[in-house]
């Protein structure tokens, strides 16, 4: 990423990249690392990868097919109280093909939102399963997803992938959700801004925040990001974090929409 301006159309080259070097992790795999658990509970990489594929293909008809995208939302709607049956509603299709059919559907699912989101203007609005989203906003929660699910499936797999200054998109979403973490939990948020000051990939300083705050995080990107997804417990991360506010939001940080889930545990830590 430069400091260019970010567009839509910025947005959707970077989320194209994303899913391309996923497609390099998960393409060579042999058919019985498919049912390798994720970190996600009860999740295969290949649920993982139908996850992606159904939503990429939601996405896609919010953009240019709405009455089918509404018919998708209100048929996931009446499963979404139980994890199980939202499971069954988005995974079973994907669940019922072999590892190279499942490729292809991811691929002709995030083909078809790669082609909507270049109808999309910086100012366009798009129904989603919450409020309507900015253009840009909703191609970032795209490459979010695509990156942690890819996450998931790297961990999975004993892999480490190299990080790209696309983290940006993440680490600003990370940020600014800050709000979100403890509305979605019905608790008051900490008096006090916090300062977000970060390295890139690149070497580049990315900051969120005022200069003053007394409430800091720093470190690299990679890191808040894993930390803001719910990929790592904030303690197994070199950031350092100063302050109540920043050390009370670490330790719940959600920058994903759907209901209050916790951070993994420390490594090594069981639960009770």
């Amino acid at each position: 990423m430069s400091d260019a301006p970010i567009t839509a159309a910025s947005v959707r080259q970077d989320l194209l990249a994303e899913q391309d070097d996923l497609d390099t992790i998960v393409a060579p795999m042999a058919p019985d690392r498919w049912e390798l658990i994720t970190p996600s509970p009860g999740w295969t990489i290949g649920d993982q990868i139908g996850h992606l594929a159904y939503f990429d293909r939601a996405a896609a008809a919010a953009i240019v097919d709405l009455e089918r995208f509404r018919t998708m939302r209100a048929e996931l709607a009446d499963h979404l109280a139980d994890p199980a049956a939202a499971d069954e509603a988005t995974l079973s299709a994907a669940r019922a093909m072999s590892p190279a059919a499942l490729l292809e559907y991811w691929r002709v699912g995030r083909g078809e939102l790669a082609d909507a989101a270049s109808t999309l203007a910086d100012d366009t609005r798009i129904e989603w399963y919450g409020p309507s989203m900015g253009s840009k906003s909703f191609l970032t929660a795209r490459l979010m997803e695509a990156w942690a699910h890819g996450q998931d499936i790297a961990d999975a797999l004993g892999v480490e992938r190299a990080p790209t200054d696309r983290l940006r998109h993440i680490a600003q979403l990370g940020y600014i959700t800050r709000g979100w973490t403890y509305a979605n939990r019905g608790l008051e948020m900490p008096d006090g801004d916090v300062r977000v000051e970060l390295t890139a990939p690149s070497g580049a300083t990315w900051t969120w925040g005022p200069d003053d705050a007394t409430s800091t995080v720093t470190g690299s990107a990679l890191d808040f990001c894993l930390v803001t997804s719910q990929r790592r417990n904030v303690v197994d991360t070199g950031l350092i974090v100063a302050g109540h506010a920043a050390r009370d939001w670490l330790a719940k940080a959600q920058l994903f929409a759907g209901p209050p889930t916790d951070p993994p545990l420390p490594d090594g830590a069981t639960s009770s």
